[in-house]
């Protein structure tokens, strides 16, 4: 379990309204965060930063959400990582992927 106050948490989401809403919430909660606007910014904030639980949107510019999350499985140091997706794709197939 994630506790308050000790957990980094990176969102990643490029919608500047988004982001800031997800950041301020969590802020509000305790959590320390990191926030990155595109997949390849999220993939070097990883590394940077350390999170203990990233946030990911799947439809990000250069990147999108499901190749990060791939990229962090094919890693062995971040394989482990919890990645949440956030999508406002509704099909079965997008669920799916």
């Amino acid at each position: 379990m994630i506790e308050r106050g000790s957990a980094r948490i990176l969102v990643v989401e490029d919608d500047a309204s988004i982001r800031l809403l997800l950041t301020t919430l969590l802020e509000r909660e305790g959590f320390d965060i990191v926030a990155a606007t595109d997949g390849e910014a999220a993939l070097r904030s990883v590394v940077e930063h350390e999170p203990d639980v990233v946030v990911l949107d799947v439809g990000l510019p250069r990147l999108d959400g499901l190749e990060v999350t791939r990229r962090l499985r094919a890693n062995r140091a971040t394989r482990t990582l919890p990645v949440i997706l956030l999508t406002a794709r509704a099909s079965i197939d997008d669920m799916v992927a």
